[in-house]
């Protein structure tokens, strides 16, 4: 199989595909993950989170309650099984670079910038929003 590439067939400098320059496959499992199904995955992630907060505290805590959930919610599934709920929905999952577990630390570190929502819009050409950069993470296909 050919390795895909991002630019037009008439290029004479293709970009390759996301995460070939970080050794992953152009396709297929272990190839970095799409838009669409990590917006699935953000959207399936955000509404269990409400849900749980909606479910379980009153008063103020309804306020703050969501945002504080999902980034538990992120920290603990990412640092011990390398994927949240919407990952595990979407068929995506994160992976360290050197492939050892996420772990506390950079979960942590990961989910707090998750959380404050700038650092996962900003990206490279591998689709590695400053999340991952900062994690040494990618969201692949499973």
């Amino acid at each position: 199989m050919a390795d895909r590439t991002t630019s037009a067939p008439d290029d004479p400098f293709p970009e390759p595909a996301p995460g070939t320059r970080l050794g992953l496959p152009a396709s297929g499992p272990g190839s970095v993950s799409g838009w669409g199904r990590r917006f699935l995955g953000l959207v399936v992630d955000w509404v269990v989170a409400s849900l749980v907060a909606r479910a379980s505290l009153s008063g103020v805590g309804r306020d703050l309650g969501p945002l504080l959930v999902f980034l538990l919610m992120h920290l603990l599934l990412v640092s011990t099984i390398g994927m949240t709920i919407g990952h595990a929905v979407t068929g995506t999952a994160v992976r360290r670079l050197d492939g050892r577990p996420v772990g506390f630390a950079l979960g942590l570190a990961r989910a707090v910038l998750v959380t404050l929502v700038i650092p996962a819009v900003v990206y490279d050409g591998d689709r590695r929003g400053l999340h991952d950069r900062a994690s040494r993470t990618v969201v692949v296909r499973r």
